[in-house]
C-alpha cells in the first residue's frame, strides 16, 4: 500500500526536525551504513551517548536559535541540551514512537 504524501516519515535524523519533534532515539552515529567512520565521528557517537543521546531515550526539540534555526535545544528524557544541528543529523529519531513526556520536578 502507498503512503500517503502528506504522511510525515518515521524515521528522521534529530537535526532535520523542527521545534516541537518528539520522538525516542533509535539509532546514534553519523557515518552512512557501508561507509568508514572517521575519527571525528567516532568522538562524536561517544560524545553524544554521554549526554544521554542513547537508543530509547525520548526526546523533543524545544527551541531553535534564531540565525538558521542552529542550534536547537532539545529535551533528552528529563534534561536539556544544546546542539548543532550537524551533530544532531547522527540522532536518528522514530517519531512513531513518541510519548507524552513530563519534566522531573513537575
Amino acid at each position: 500500500m502507498p503512503t500517503l504524501p502528506d504522511t510525515p516519515p518515521t524515521l528522521v535524523k534529530l537535526g532535520q526536525g523542527r521545534r516541537g519533534l518528539r520522538g525516542v532515539v533509535r539509532e546514534v552515529g553519523s557515518a552512512a551504513p557501508g561507509v568508514p567512520r572517521t575519527a571525528f565521528d567516532l568522538e562524536l557517537e561517544k560524545r553524544l551517548l554521554e549526554i544521554g543521546l542513547v537508543e530509547g531515550a525520548q526526546v523533543e526539540i524545544l527551541h531553535e536559535g534564531f540565525i538558521g534555526r542552529d542550534p536547537i535545544a532539545v529535551r533528552v528524557d528529563s534534561m536539556c541540551v544544546a546542539l548543532r544541528r550537524r551533530e544532531a543529523n547522527a540522532v536518528l529519531v522514530d517519531c512513531a514512537a513518541a510519548v507524552p513526556m513530563t519534566l522531573a520536578a513537575e
